[in-house]
């Protein structure tokens, strides 16, 4: 299943500085949306359960 939609967060602000994901089959791709024509990154499901698990979770906050 190719979801054509690619999807940009409510919470992104206005600066431009924010990606976007969509659902391929078994996999999530994330683009930049400044950049849409540049490249895309893909993880597993998992992948991305445990990154954005991880985000709320506050894992990577600097």
């Amino acid at each position: 299943m190719l979801d054509q939609n690619w999807r940009k967060s409510t919470r992104s602000g206005g600066n431009g500085a924010c990606v976007e994901v969509r659902r391929v089959d078994d996999t999530i791709e994330v683009r930049d949306t400044k950049d849409r024509t540049g490249p895309v990154l893909s993880f597993t499901i998992a992948e991305w359960v445990a990154f954005t698990g991880g985000t709320k979770g506050g894992k990577f906050d600097l």
